[in-house]
């Protein structure tokens, strides 16, 4: 007499697995869903930053919004913004001084100030008012260091320009217009402190 066919209990200890399998995607899918909410909640949509950016410089130039998409490309949305103002001046070696108000997403913030030395080929001063992109700060007292420049990340279109300060995951975008943006491609680092100082080091 031949033993039982063993094909129906298989097919059976797979669709078994099949279900549990389902049931565990099915219980990751909030989970992520929950997860995606609460870095939404964290941080900054487009639209948002635009709309705050152009408010805050008094213009909608195409510029800004390009340079403000191209951010967004690069690195995600931000957790938080510096609105303020800045003055420099240079002769191939300059400095430039600023300050401004830090906003945070998750409610922090404060008053921050910033100097640094810049080098390059620029003649002149101004006045101008920056618009930072901040991402991955994790509290407001992290920013209080200095922040170098990076390589190459100068981008400019339609008048206004960006580039890329990093450090120990932290990135910071100020963005300027106008002859704002000047000098801004040789700046060499910045650095962020709690009070004034005339120390650009």
């Amino acid at each position: 007499m031949s033993s039982p066919s063993t094909e129906p209990t298989s097919r059976r200890h797979a669709l078994q697995a099949l279900g549990l399998g389902s049931l565990a995607l099915a219980g990751a899918w909030p989970s992520a869903q929950a997860a995606d909410a609460k870095k939404d909640d964290a941080t900054y949509d487009q639209d948002s930053i635009l709309a705050t950016a152009t408010e805050f410089f008094g213009n909608t130039a195409e510029g800004l919004a390009k340079v403000i998409e191209k951010a967004f490309k690069e690195q995600g949305r931000p957790n938080g913004y510096i609105k303020g103002e800045e003055a420099s001046a240079a002769l191939t070696v300059g400095l430039r001084y600023g300050d401004g108000h830090m906003t945070l997403k998750n409610g922090g913030g404060g008053r921050v100030y910033w100097a640094g030395p810049s080098i390059g080929f620029d003649v002149g001063a101004n006045a101008a008012k920056v618009f930072t992109l901040i991402y991955h700060l994790p509290n407001a007292a992290a920013i209080y260091q200095r922040f170098p420049g990076v390589d190459g990340s100068l981008y400019w279109v339609g008048g206004a320009g960006i580039n890329y300060q990093r450090l120990k995951g932290i990135t910071l975008a100020p963005i300027r217009l106008g002859v704002g943006l000047r000098s801004g491609a040789s700046v060499g680092y910045l650095h962020y402190r709690r009070e004034k100082s005339i120390n650009p080091f």
